[in-house]
Order: structure tokens, then C-alpha cells, then sequence
């Protein structure tokens, strides 16, 4: 008798055993309904990305995503090495966590989770390091690999993405890799806006980090906002900044600019290289004082000016007067050398003043712009509207429609040399800037359709 009842009892903290594990399990679904598995947060670090927050040579800024378990992060950081070794020097930093409920957005599950930051400051410029994220115990992150900027004018390379946004995992994800695959040593890469197509949809946010893979974790982003990381987050509602932008973005904050601006509207110094980044979307006055500032004390020897909507739209119905009055002005003024524009998914190169190296005069070359797209998502070229940009000294270089293209962007000595590839690899636009530093005079070499 004393048998049975030991089996009788077993037997039920069994069945009880299965039926708390089943219930968990049940609940642990009932969280994670219709999600694909690269969707769901967990302890073990995802969605990891590297932005720029300090001075290029010394800093780097890094942000991931857990699940709520993970209540504190760190990240670890030390001089790469040939071997394992490097790991016994590394340094640890604390992360900020940053609790995100998903759930904000009704189209999104219903979850909270973690996202962390971390700033590695004080860094050796010119440096390979070597970093991984986690709860500083059991879960962590590969090690990843970057390099510091140098602290003065040396050559660099980057990438250049227009839009990305529509089926992003199925199409987008040959276009940045075959970019990675082009230009694998590239310093930094930027994004110019509608990175997604619905601003606060987690399943489109999860589609873009998986296409990317570790790539995010390694070229260090210049995230662009675009008009479709706008969107209300309830019907009725105004538009509102992707509820995702600023806890997975660690940026710059312009203090000197409205809230509203914060974290899309700043500027990189890399190398001599100014990079000013705009927000196209909102407060478009506020930044008009903040471009002419950027530039007018500048004392770099290339300026890049990136925002989402294009100056010159190649598209049809497309139009940024706006930018072309108030900006482009400033642009002429202080001879900023290239803006890079998306929005209008199609593909454009021109310049102003109308003159090349072959019918250089004394004004020489102004500012070349360019409108690209990165993703699946096409539209027409309006050949009659790019003509009609004559009157702002505008001349259309090379055009395209229906392709996916990269750019890749190398600066070295006095040339800046752009070069657009299609999805395939293949080379289709080139074109290079000629500088002389003591006078800001330029010239444009580039192969004639």
C-alpha cells in the first residue's frame, strides 16, 4: 500500500508539473501570436546597431533589444587582436534600458521589451575594436568589429541607400548586402529616409534588421527620417515620429532645436567630412537656421547635406519648393559639395551651375544632388520636370527607372568619387569631383550617357 500511494502521489506532481508547463507555454504563445521567430524579443541580444554620438575618432554609440527579463545591460569594448586574448582588456560600460510597449501601435503585439544603450567614449582613434552587448553574464552578442575615425582629413569610404521601405526582408536584403559585398571596409552608411513603410509597424522594423544582419551592428548608421517614419498611432490622430525611432537610434540631440527635431536633425564630422542630416518632414524654418550655422563656421573640407525628400524631384507630382527657396540658396552660398535625397523612388544625378570640367568657366561647379532608391517600390521619371529645373541652374547628368540601386562614395586627397551600382553589382553611374581647397573651386568629371 505504501507503494501506491508513493506512485499515486508521483503521478500527480507530474500531471501538475505538465500542467504548469503547459499553461506557460500556452501563455508564452498567447504573447507571441502570429509572430515569426525572428520577431520575438529574448534574453539573448538582437536588433543591434552602432550610430554615430561624439566625435568619430573617440566614440560610438550602441543600442539592442531584449526581452523584459533583461533589466540590466551592459556592453564590453576592447582593442581587437589577432587572437582571443583581447577579451581579458576589455572594458565594461553600463547601458540606459528603456522599457517599449509594442503594444502602442494596435497592429503590433502585445509586448513590452527592453531596448539598452550604450556610450563607448574615449576610444584611440584610427583603432580596430571589438565589442559585444548583453546582461554582462549569460546572454551576449557575438563579438563585432569596427574602426575608429582618424582624427584628421584621411581617405574614407561609405554607402548610400535611398529608399529601402516596401518588402524589405524579400527585397531589399540582396540590395544591402551586395552593397556590403562591394564595400565591405566602408566607415559608415547612410540611410535618407523611409527605412519601413509603416512608421510604427514592428513587423516591417523586424524585416529591416534581418535584411541587414550584422551588417547594422557594424558599418555605423546614419538613419535619415523620411515621411513613412510618420505615421498616427491611432485614427484621428496627427502624425507621430516612429514610436521605434528613438529607442533603437541612439543619436545626436541638437539642443538648440525644437523637441520635436531632436534625434533626426544633425550633424557628423568625419574626417573633414561634415555630414548634416534634416528632417524634410516638419519645422522645415527652424532648420533653415540651422543649416546656414552648420556651414557658415564650418571649417571642413567636404560638406554632404542628406535629407529624405529631394531637392531636384525627379517623380512625377513630386515637388520640394520649399527646400529649392529656402535651402538650396544656403547650398550655393557656402559650395556645399553633394546632397544625397530619396523619396522619389526613382533615380537622378545633376548639378548646379549648368558647366562640367569640358565647359568649366570661372563660377566652376556648384552642388551635385542625387536622388536614389534602394528598394522594390518604383516609380516614373518626369523627364519634363527635370528640364524644368533649368531655371534654378539645374542640369539633370544621368537618370534611371525600374532598377534597385546602392552608392558607394570614396573621398581621397582632393576627389570625391561616386559611383551608383545596381542590385547586381554592376557599375552605372560614375562621377567625380575635383576640389581645390585653397579656393573651394570644383569640377565634375563624369561618363556621358
Amino acid at each position: 500500500m505504501r507503494t501506491h500511494k508513493y506512485y499515486k502521489v508521483t503521478l500527480l506532481l507530474v500531471v501538475g508539473f505538465l500542467a504548469v508547463g503547459l499553461r506557460a507555454q500556452h501563455q508564452h504563445h498567447d504573447d507571441h501570436e502570429g509572430l515569426h521567430h525572428w520577431e520575438i524579443p529574448s534574453k539573448d541580444p538582437d536588433r543591434v546597431i552602432l550610430t554615430f554620438h561624439g566625435d568619430p575618432a573617440t566614440s560610438r554609440a550602441v543600442t539592442w533589444r531584449t526581452d523584459k527579463s533583461i533589466t540590466d545591460a551592459v556592453a564590453q569594448i576592447a582593442e581587437a587582436t589577432v587572437n582571443s586574448g583581447f577579451t581579458d582588456n576589455a572594458t565594461t560600460v553600463n547601458a540606459v534600458t528603456e522599457p517599449f510597449d509594442l503594444g502602442r501601435y494596435k497592429s503590433n503585439a502585445s509586448l513590452v521589451v527592453h531596448y539598452h544603450n550604450a556610450l563607448f567614449e574615449g576610444l584611440k582613434p584610427n583603432t580596430l575594436y571589438a565589442y559585444r552587448v548583453g546582461d554582462g553574464d549569460t546572454y551576449w552578442s557575438e563579438w563585432i568589429q569596427f574602426r575608429t575615425a582618424k582624427p584628421d582629413y584621411s581617405p574614407t569610404q561609405f554607402v548610400y541607400f535611398g529608399d529601402a521601405q516596401n518588402d524589405v526582408l524579400a527585397h531589399w536584403s540582396r540590395v544591402i548586402r551586395m552593397a556590403y559585398q562591394t564595400a565591405p571596409n566602408s566607415s559608415f552608411v547612410i540611410h535618407a529616409g523611409d527605412l519601413i513603410n509603416n512608421a510604427h509597424q514592428d513587423y516591417e522594423w523586424a524585416q529591416w534588421y534581418k535584411a541587414g544582419g550584422f551588417i547594422h551592428s557594424q558599418w555605423t548608421a546614419i538613419p535619415v527620417v523620411g515621411n513613412h517614419e510618420f505615421r498616427p498611432l491611432t485614427e484621428g490622430e496627427g502624425r507621430k515620429l516612429s514610436i521605434q525611432w528613438k529607442p533603437q537610434f541612439t543619436l545626436p540631440v541638437e539642443k538648440d532645436l525644437p523637441p520635436e527635431l531632436h534625434e533626426t536633425v544633425y550633424t557628423v564630422d568625419y574626417q573633414d567630412i561634415r555630414i548634416i542630416v534634416l528632417n524634410s518632414n516638419d519645422k522645415l524654418e527652424e532648420q533653415t537656421e540651422y543649416v546656414e550655422k552648420q556651414l557658415e563656421n564650418s571649417t571642413a573640407k567636404w560638406h554632404i547635406l542628406t535629407c529624405h525628400h529631394s531637392i531636384f524631384s525627379p517623380a512625377r507630382g513630386r515637388d520640394f519648393q520649399f527646400a529649392r527657396e529656402n535651402w538650396k540658396p544656403l547650398l550655393d552660398k557656402y559650395n556645399v559639395d553633394l546632397v544625397l535625397n530619396g523619396h522619389d523612388h526613382t533615380y537622378a544625378r545633376g548639378h548646379v551651375p549648368m558647366r562640367t570640367a569640358d565647359t568649366a568657366s570661372d563660377d566652376g561647379l556648384g552642388t551635385v544632388y542625387v536622388t536614389s532608391v534602394s528598394g522594390p517600390k518604383q516609380y516614373s521619371l518626369d523627364r519634363e520636370q527635370l528640364k524644368s529645373y533649368s531655371a534654378n541652374g539645374y542640369q539633370p547628368d544621368k537618370t534611371a527607372e525600374q532598377t534597385q540601386f546602392f552608392q558607394v562614395i570614396t573621398v581621397e586627397e582632393n576627389k570625391l568619387t561616386y559611383v551608383a551600382y545596381t542590385t547586381l553589382g554592376e557599375e552605372y553611374d560614375r562621377a567625380v569631383i575635383t576640389k581645390d581647397f585653397e579656393t573651394g573651386k570644383k569640377e565634375l568629371s563624369q561618363i556621358e550617357e
